[in-house]
């Protein structure tokens, strides 16, 4: 399977409690394909208005804006079931998540070969496995008095900022690339996520492949040995950003506010974050091998050179167990990834969030991965 242009993106995820669409049939309640008709039936058809039970998950906070509006539209149908997500970050979601405490976790990055094996048991022998509801271009957002444009910069140039080599903003390399504009001398403040991030681990995947400046290993964690500034999730390295007058950082890009951003240079020609964008740098992506059959974690290219692409991206995951332990459980979390990843879902995260709804194929293929959830015997 070749995953096709599917999200556009999204924002970031505060504990949200809401009404959940749900489904109460057999071990596989929404494997019959369809579309929520706003009547309490879930994609599957299933009439969801009796369901009943909790469905608690956390992860990532740079879903919040399309979960939110994912499990606001979830009230009217279900109302005797609700969704509780905690917003804690994409390695503290995992961790959770198999440590028991969630049901589903939010993540930009995928779970990598250990944590799959962990997930085995807690949800079975084909362990988790990943749904992408979005994909976010990540921006390289900052704030200097006195530059209120986009400035163009390779990924050479933003390695050696983010390692600390170029100090200033009037440095020869940022000029080459913005004759333009009068750069000041402000010293650069670099601002990085202090906590396991996978924004952090996409950025440094981006800077490990395309940026021969950067010397360090993609982590979800950001490398100790350089000196930075530091926040907490997305809106902290937005917020102390915002603050500090030279500083630059990496961000979910629907939650950089009034922050100018970073073009970056692909191919022959320098390219701004936008959906589109992002979405063509997904679309050449081959699937993760080795986990769970169903499952559909992407590898993505970062140093691609196709016009027009923005390879600063994540795709934003929601990870589900294959197997859960009781029906109730199952049939909540297969009405909630199916109500993801339905016309009306992608729609409502699109209106929310920026998101580019899923393709028909792409839809598809969730749809039949999500049909395999079961019940353990």
């Amino acid at each position: 399977m070749k995953l096709e242009s599917f999200g556009r993106a999204a924002a970031i995820l505060s504990v949200a409690t809401v009404a959940l669409v749900a489904c109460g049939e057999a071990n596989n309640p929404g494997a019959e394909n369809g579309d929520d008709n706003g009547n309490g039936e879930a994609n599957g058809g299933t009439d969801t208005s009796e369901v009943q039970g909790t469905l608690v998950g956390g992860g990532a906070s740079s879903q919040e804006a399309a979960m939110t509006a994912w499990t606001n539209g979830f009230a009217s149908v279900a109302p005797e079931a609700q969704v509780n997500y905690a917003s804690v970050g994409s390695g503290a979601g995992r961790d959770g998540f198999l440590g028991g405490e969630y049901d589903w976790a939010g993540s930009d990055s995928a779970m990598d070969d250990d944590e799959w094996e962990q997930s085995k048991e807690i949800c079975g022998p084909d362990g988790a496995f990943h749904i992408p509801a979005y994909i976010s271009p990540i921006a390289v957002a900052f704030n200097v008095e006195g530059i209120d444009d986009t400035l163009n910069l390779d990924a050479d140039t933003i390695g050696s900022i983010f390692s600390g080599e170029i100090t200033t903003w009037d440095d020869d390399a940022i000029a080459e690339h913005n004759e333009d504009i009068d750069l000041p001398d402000t010293p650069i403040t670099v601002v990085h996520r202090a906590d396991d991030s996978g924004t952090t681990d996409n950025f440094t995947e981006y800077l490990e492949a395309a940026a021969g400046t950067w010397e360090w290993e993609a982590s979800d964690a950001w490398p100790a040995d350089i000196s930075a500034e530091s926040a907490q999730q997305n809106s902290g390295v937005v917020d102390l950003t915002s603050q500090t007058d030279g500083a630059i950082t990496y961000a979910d890009a629907s939650q950089i506010g009034g922050l100018n951003s970073v073009a970056v240079w692909v191919g022959n020609d320098y390219v701004e974050h936008n959906a589109e964008a992002a979405s063509q740098a997904v679309a050449s992506s081959t699937p993760v091998e080795g986990q769970a059959p169903n499952n559909m974690a992407v590898e993505l290219d970062r140093d691609t050179e196709e016009e027009g692409a923005y390879p600063i991206v994540l795709a934003a995951y929601n990870i589900f167990c294959n197997e859960y332990p009781d029906q109730e459980t199952a049939d909540l979390a297969i009405a909630f990834a199916e109500y993801l990843v339905s016309e009306d879902g992608q729609q409502t995260a699109e209106s929310a969030a920026g998101n580019a709804p899923m393709s028909e194929e792409l839809r598809s293929n969730a749809m039949d991965a999500i049909s395999e959830i079961t019940v353990a015997e």
